[in-house]
């Protein structure tokens, strides 16, 4: 199991895991969740339920992902499997994303 935390605007949303069975699950934490002033971090992820299940990654991490020659270099240089979507999101966007969410790595 691998776990992130979902940050908006550099503030915890919610957690993104990655079960053995490599199904994924994203969580909205109960303070994000239950404050009607925050909003949804996605338009695919809305705040009508706390946890979206899937069996693969959410689409909405997945097009946070780099791409072609970039998702190629970011692979080798951290030797990260290109069929990791989980590794290369948390290896890439932690930092300099496009929008308001960045991902970060929860070590256990």
């Amino acid at each position: 199991m691998r776990q992130a935390n979902v940050l908006y605007k550099k503030e915890a949303a919610g957690l993104l895991t990655q079960l053995d069975d490599g199904s994924f699950i994203f969580t909205y934490h109960d303070q994000w969740f239950n404050d009607t002033n925050k909003p949804a971090i996605s338009l695919t992820l809305p705040k009508t339920q706390q946890e979206y299940k899937s069996k693969h990654l959410f689409s909405f991490f997945y097009n946070m992902l780099p791409e072609g020659t970039n998702k190629q270099t970011a692979c080798f240089e951290n030797r990260i499997d290109v069929k990791d979507h989980f590794g290369i999101l948390i290896t890439t966007a932690k930092y300099d994303t496009i929008g308001a969410v960045q991902i970060h790595k929860i070590n256990n």
